[in-house]
């Protein structure tokens, strides 16, 4: 795999559909430390910005098929280190946090799991460590703009040694997430799928198919612009 020809802050892209999301989310990157950016405007992604140096593109659920098939063989091709994500949900800090997951290599021998039929985050830690454990969820599906609220289940510092998290009752079952922090190191994980009622609605690029989704107004970020 090619080396970055460049050094310096991880370079994103994020890709999706919905304005407000993928806005925040570049917003909280760029806050961590990130050159983030986002945009919108799929069929403009491979003359409106630098492909080759992209280390990060993270494609919104909204995004058809056929337009990310086509933009990761494109972007594939002029760049060998660069990194696709599949956002789990219209969510900018469950986004943020993969892209957090991608970067962050420390931490990797700690054991972190999510058993999902007692709803439980399992931590088997070689060391002591601060851990964050975030729960994630959808509110409302309306489209352009979803809406979402999180709640920090913990934030300790924890001893080494084999631990069990139960999470809260009010996170639902469905279409809610789950970030798990052990130092610097981030996992994701999904705790309750998306409804299929909003699966139904990704656009499948058919031309001849109406489409799900209202208009929405066009989002293409560049540096601080």
């Amino acid at each position: 795999m090619d080396e970055p020809t460049t050094s310096g802050p991880e370079r994103i892209l994020v890709i999706g559909r919905s304005p407000s999301v993928i806005l925040d989310a570049a917003g909280i990157l760029r806050s961590k430390g990130f050159q983030a950016d986002a945009t919108n405007q799929f069929d403009e992604v491979l003359t409106e910005y630098d492909t080759t140096n992209i280390d990060i593109v993270v494609f919104g659920g909204m995004v058809p098929p056929d337009t990310k098939r086509h933009l990761r063989d494109e972007i594939s091709k002029v760049n060998g280190h660069v990194t696709f994500v599949q956002g789990l949900a219209g969510i900018a800090g469950l986004i943020a946090a993969q892209v957090e997951g991608v970067t962050s290599t420390a931490g990797d021998d700690n054991g972190v799991a999510y058993d999902t039929t007692k709803r439980t985050v399992q931590l088997t830690l070689r060391g002591p460590a601060q851990v964050v454990v975030e729960a994630w969820w959808a509110t409302s599906f309306t489209p352009p703009e979803p809406t979402s609220t999180s709640l920090r289940v913990i934030d300790s510092h924890f001893d080494s040694g084999e631990y069990f998290i139960p999470l809260p009752a009010e996170v639902p079952p469905v279409a809610s997430f789950l970030t798990v922090s052990v130092g610097p190191a981030v996992r994701a994980f999904t705790v309750g799928a998306m409804p299929e009622a909003v699966m139904r609605m990704v656009p499948t690029g058919d031309p001849t198919q109406r489409p799900a989704l209202p208009p929405v107004r066009a989002v293409a970020t560049h540096g601080d612009n």
